[in-house]
């Protein structure tokens, strides 16, 4: 599918669906649970229904409806499976562990550049306490049983690795510390784990080397709970109301919320947007347009958002901490630069993150997606700076994290 967007500003109102990373985690409680909870969601991407699916196919009774996905029956221990990841990296980290603690041989097949993704640093770990995992091709097999002990994971490669040691620990029957080596990152995400867990009267005790896990645990999820807005999703909306006289409004945003990617507010703020909050409606739009100085230890996702915002102010500006964005969907640091070159703009890739030298617009084109989402949103992001259209091939893409995305952006008014 290919998405001409005509060039302006945007204006209007806009509300963005639930979070994937807030559905995936409550989706994991609720199939570790007895069953009989559901999850109010009301638009469900690839990513969550590579989610879905995978429970399912591990034996979860899931049933989806309009507005909810409701947890019949939970997973039970053993059995064979063969699941379907597609190109989620959440759904494909968090599970591994869980097959193992489940005691289950599960074949998780993958799709895209997932089986190129770093997984060696949670694998081998987990094969150090008793799982058996292998990979050929598209293909990783998780057998055996996982043990419980000291498990030690570095803090700078993914959060979802100490994610599904955090899902899957509790589970076991006994006592496991999880030990955090280097710098850590994401740590929003982690936190956002916790609270799954926590909401399920799963409780984790942090301690300084990172977290003891108590084993034997019994997952107790609400009955119903309806999971919150997401704000990766709204960071575009947001960049656009930031980049337009009129503004845009965000409707139903949870404004205490921990998901990481709410810094983009503090980023807005300090490039110099203009925002009003009234009760969970956000109200931004252009101000100042100032160069900014950002630091994506655990905002990875908002790079290439971002340095389409920093396009609209002049002067250079520094994306730093982003290097794990290498391995994303696509290597995020090559493929942003590229979007932003496209479209007539100037940046470069350093060792850590991009440089981008702002000149206030952007000339327009057509930008190769590399079929990962958060370019093809970036880029329709960019219409609102861009003297000519922008071509976007390949923008189905963007279900993978927001079906509807360019629906509610063709719903927007548009202000040459």
């Amino acid at each position: 599918m290919i998405k001409v967007v005509e060039n302006g500003q945007r204006s209007g109102s806009v509300k963005v669906p639930a979070s994937k990373s807030v559905v995936h985690r409550m989706l994991i409680c609720g199939a570790l649970s007895n069953g009989q909870c559901g999850v109010g969601v009301d638009t469900v991407s690839k990513d969550i229904e590579a989610t879905t699916e995978c429970l399912a196919g591990m034996g979860a009774d899931i049933v989806k409806s309009s507005g909810r996905i409701d947890i019949k029956k939970g997973l039970s221990l053993g059995g064979e499976c063969d699941v379907c990841c597609k190109e989620s990296g959440s759904t494909l980290r968090f599970l591994i562990p869980v097959a193992a603690a489940l005691k289950k041989t599960v074949r998780f097949h993958m799709e895209g550049l997932l089986s190129k993704r770093p997984h060696d640093v949670l694998t081998n770990e987990l094969m150090r306490h008793g799982a058996k995992i292998s990979q050929d091709g598209d293909v990783l097999t998780v057998s055996g049983e996982l043990t419980p002990g000291t498990y030690e994971i570095a803090g700078n490669i993914s959060s979802q690795f100490i994610s599904g040691l955090l899902f899957a620990l509790p589970l076991l029957d006994g006592d496991s510390k999880i030990i955090i080596t280097g710098k850590r990152e994401s740590v929003s995400y982690i936190n956002m784990t916790l609270d799954a867990l926590r909401g399920s009267e799963v409780t984790i005790e942090e301690i300084p080397e990172g977290y003891f896990v108590k084993g034997n645990r019994e997952y107790k999820p609400p009955v119903f709970a309806e999971a919150e807005r997401d704000w990766s999703g709204a960071a575009f909306f947001l960049c656009m109301g930031a980049m337009s006289l009129k503004g845009i409004t965000l409707m139903g945003m949870n404004m205490s919320s921990r998901q990481g990617d709410m810094k983009v507010m503090d980023i807005l703020r300090e490039f110099g947007a203009r925002i009003e909050i009234t009760g969970d409606d956000v109200f931004v739009k252009k101000g100042e347009a100032r160069p900014c100085v950002i630091d994506a230890k655990d905002i990875p996702d908002l790079v290439p958002v971002l340095s389409v915002l920093m396009c609209a102010a002049k002067g250079k500006s520094v994306i730093k901490n982003a290097e794990r964005l290498r391995f994303k969907e696509s290597d995020r640091l090559a493929s942003t630069s590229a979007m932003i070159k496209a479209l007539g703009g100037e940046i470069v890739v350093t060792d850590d993150g991009l440089e981008i030298f702002g000149k206030g617009f952007l000339e327009g084109g057509t930008v190769d997606t590399v079929n990962d989402h958060r370019i093809a949103m970036s880029a329709a992001t960019a219409a609102g700076i861009c003297r000519g259209t922008v071509t976007v091939p390949d923008a189905e893409c963007a279900d993978k994290s927001y079906p509807g995305f360019f629906d509610d952006l063709e719903a927007m008014n548009i202000t040459k």
